[in-house]
């Protein structure tokens, strides 16, 4: 009787720009809390990184509850980016993460420029565990008419040019409810993002038919899950087209080892596991495990072999 052929070993360290990272999966901004809450479940130092809640320089009380709603294929979060403010996350927060060994990727928010560079700053004195900084600019812009910031590459450079007062690399958190997302990135990339996070939830809106009124207490929301896939998927592949040389982080949608495996090929350097921690917590784990499964299937003994597959094989047939 032959031998099972033992499984190869799969070297699942990848890199996003400048920073270095043991694996690519790490969690999504939002959806693993401010801290260590997930350490309750999986190995936090085991992981890529965790991406923090986004903070702004200042302490948010967020929105009206109801704040989440199912849906199908996912669910709608009108939470309201609600948060400690940097300097009590820093004292209370930070050092749980760091006492468990994690990579942490800060994630900031503003709702002028000015709040982006306050944030910024008071990161600028973090210790070393934090690694980066994710800027989401998918926030209303009080200075123009509350428009988003990601719908605009000017409002979004000056973000982001703002946002590296904190010293360290920068990601940009982009939206895809923009027809003009390559522009947007050119503007994120230009003004000192070393990378960009693809993508934010997608807006959308519950509506209760007994009450005949919207679900969630702020109204619309941000529609996340298995429902912002392909168009996460298509955010990456598009960008990855555009900027062959730029670090992209995958986000939405991602619930399993394929999800990661379609981002990397879609171009991808890394990816967050986001709305699955939300029913699962140990999902970031689970995706990472079943990854590593799947390469040794496949006989793929390094991740990043993958990093933009679907895009190449696509030019090598001729269908572009």
């Amino acid at each position: 009787m032959r031998r099972r052929e033992s499984l190869c070993e799969v070297d699942l360290a990848t890199s996003v720009a400048s920073v270095a990272l043991a694996s690519p999966v790490m969690t999504a901004s939002g959806t693993a809390g401010h801290g260590a809450e997930l350490g309750a479940y999986i190995d936090l130092a085991s992981i890529g990184a965790v991406v923090v809640k986004s903070l702004a320089a200042y302490a948010w009380a967020g929105n009206p509850s109801p704040r989440v709603c199912p849906v199908p294929g996912g669910m709608l979060n009108s939470v309201g980016l609600q948060g400690p403010g940097v300097e009590a996350w820093l004292s209370d927060e930070l050092p749980a993460l760091e006492a468990a060994g994690a990579s942490v990727v800060a994630s900031i928010w503003g709702r002028r420029v000015e709040d982006y560079e306050a944030a910024a700053s008071l990161l600028a004195r973090a210790p070393a565990c934090v690694v980066a900084v994710e800027v989401n600019v998918s926030c209303p812009n009080l200075e123009d008419r509350s428009r988003m910031f990601a719908h605009s590459p000017s409002a979004t450079g000056e973000v982001v040019a703002a946002s590296t007062a904190c010293s360290r690399p920068l990601w940009a958190k982009l939206s895809p409810n923009t027809s003009d997302l390559v522009s947007v990135a050119e503007a994120a990339l230009g003004n000192g993002a070393e990378a960009l996070t693809l993508t934010n939830t997608l807006l959308g809106l519950a509506i209760d038919t007994e009450r005949r009124a919207p679900v969630l207490g702020a109204g619309g929301g941000g529609l996340s899950g298995d429902a912002l896939h392909s168009v996460a998927l298509r955010a990456v592949y598009e960008c990855r087209s555009a900027f062959p040389d730029c670090a992209i982080v995958g986000v939405g949608g991602v619930s399993d080892g394929l999800g990661a495996v379609r981002m990397l090929l879609a171009g991808a350097n890394a990816i967050e596991v986001g709305t699955a921690s939300l029913a699962d917590p140990r999902a970031v784990a689970r995706v990472q495990a079943e990854l590593v499964s799947w390469c040794q299937r496949h006989e793929v003994k390094a991740v990043s072999d993958l990093i933009g597959q679907a895009n190449q094989n696509w030019k090598r047939g001729g269908l572009r």
